[in-house]
């Protein structure tokens, strides 16, 4: 997995009036966990393009004011509204120990259902993982060249060695569905064959009633 380098600063102040002068000078406030000790520091906000828009995992190389460490983004907030950063959560990662992780889903092959008309529908965009950080991939690909209409692939389908998923086994990745015209023309060819039957029910009591014989009228002798 591609490590990518984020330079902070440390904070001398904490709060929400400091956070949002950093913000608004254009830096991201952050904290580092994960070790005997919290560190509070501010990175230029220009530095989190490439690690937050992507659809690639990264490992993070920081330097703080020349103390370096190794990381990974554990949390990440945004604006509600601009959807700019707001904050970020590092956490401190080693090689001897697990890391669980988010890693983004890359759909590859060509699905047979997809070929006959069908749509091809990513249900989860990352999985959450477990293993050590040498064994953690930047994506995982998921084949779909067997999905045809209405089938899945499932989390419990995907193998890769060394890792752990912690995702539902259940949970579905990717499927393909029926579109929504195909949908519609069964629901008008059922209506359209049902129609005639339903005609053909009220006519029938009409047809009998012609068929059917006068009553006689009883009159005096």
């Amino acid at each position: 997995m591609k490590t990518l380098e984020i330079i902070g600063y440390k904070r001398a102040n904490l709060g929400k009036l400091e956070s949002r002068r950093l913000r608004e000078g254009g830096n991201v406030p952050c904290v580092l966990y994960g070790g005997n000790e919290q560190v509070h520091f501010s990175s230029p906000l220009i530095l989190f393009r490439e690690l937050v828009y992507t659809n690639e995992a990264h490992f993070v190389h920081l330097n703080i004011e020349g103390q370096e460490y190794q990381a990974i983004m554990q949390e990440i907030q945004f604006h509600p509204v601009s959807e700019n950063i707001l904050h970020v959560d590092f956490l401190r990662i080693a090689d001897d120990r697990k890391v669980k992780m988010e890693i983004p889903t890359r759909l590859v092959g060509q699905a047979p259902g997809v070929v006959k008309g069908g749509a091809l529908v990513r249900k989860r965009s990352a999985l959450k993982v477990m293993g050590f950080p040498k064994d953690i991939p930047d994506h995982i690909d998921i084949d779909c060249s067997a999905l045809d209409f209405h089938h899945a692939v499932k989390v419990g389908d995907v193998k890769m060695p060394n890792l752990v998923f912690l995702d539902p086994k259940q949970a579905s990745i990717a499927v393909v569905e029926v579109p929504r015209s195909a949908k519609l023309s069964k629901e008008t060819a059922a209506d359209a064959a049902a129609t005639p039957a339903a005609d053909a029910k009220k006519e029938a009591p009409a047809a009998d009633a012609k068929k059917a014989p006068a009553k006689k009228e009883g009159g005096k002798k």
